[in-house]
């Protein structure tokens, strides 16, 4: 039977990305969203490009409930799960801490955090039974550096950084790998998301270089999934040759 990989915020950006890497390389997929038609959509494209095997599951990561019912009711021949790629992850504005909207917060905390929890939680078990097995978080440079109103959304992905590490030293007793990337500026929905549907000042965060893309961090991913059963890769910092850290960018206007 193929390997299995669980990936969250499945259905845009860096998790389809993955979806696809994954799919062509004939990998069993369980993708997951918010939005049953976009996960239906990615569902039936991945069986027709790779004729893949994919089953999908829609739940809000925010939401503990949703997330247990989905990960109770899998199927006995989808447990078998290797690998998790904790990807569903988001920031909303961009305010100084004491402008900041509470909301926002929240939401940011309830995703970033308490979501990836929500599902490591679910799947840990699953991976203990078979005494191995690859989780994969997604986190970002602001889990290593702190920038101007970046506050809360930084606070969440140094969170992750600091959930890897702790996942690292509890499931190693297990031989589970923890890995969690932090990629640079790349050029997903993530900006049009932090702005709130402001297309134009989404796109200015990327004028004047090249940014990554999800596919770009989707290889590496996979790289990290696919490296003998004896090597971990811990962490991983990528950034466009462009981008020196989370303030210093080589623009050509």
């Amino acid at each position: 039977m193929s390997t299995t990989v669980f990936i969250t915020g499945a259905t845009s950006g860096i998790g389809r990305a993955c979806a696809e890497i994954f799919a062509a390389n004939n990998y069993r997929l369980i993708i997951c969203g918010r939005r049953a038609p976009l996960l239906a959509e990615l569902q039936n494209e991945l069986i027709q490009r790779y004729s893949a095997t994919v089953h999908t599951l829609c739940f809000d990561v925010q939401n503990r409930t949703e997330v247990e019912k989905a990960i109770s009711a899998l199927p006995t021949d989808w447990q078998d799960i290797s690998i998790l790629i904790n990807n569903a992850g988001l920031s909303l504005g961009l305010d100084p801490i004491q402008q900041g909207d509470i909301t926002d917060w929240e939401t940011m905390i309830d995703t970033n955090v308490k979501g990836l929890l929500y599902v490591s939680r679910g799947i840990m078990p699953l991976l203990i039974t078979q005494q191995k097995g690859h989780i994969i978080n997604i986190g970002s440079i602001a889990g290593k550096e702190t920038y101007a109103n970046g506050n809360v959304y930084c606070a969440s992905k140094q969170a992750v950084d600091a959930l890897s590490k702790a996942m690292r030293i509890d499931l190693l007793q297990h031989g589970i790998k923890v890995t969690v990337i932090h990629p640079g500026a790349v050029e997903t929905s993530f900006s049009q998301v932090r702005f709130k549907g402001d297309t134009q000042r989404a796109k200015s965060v990327y004028d004047g270089f090249t940014p990554l893309t999800g596919t770009d961090i989707a290889h590496s991913i996979y790289y990290c999934a696919t490296l003998p059963e004896h090597v971990n890769i811990n962490e991983l910092v990528i950034m466009p040759t462009a981008q020196a850290n989370t303030t210093h960018l080589l623009r050509k206007n």
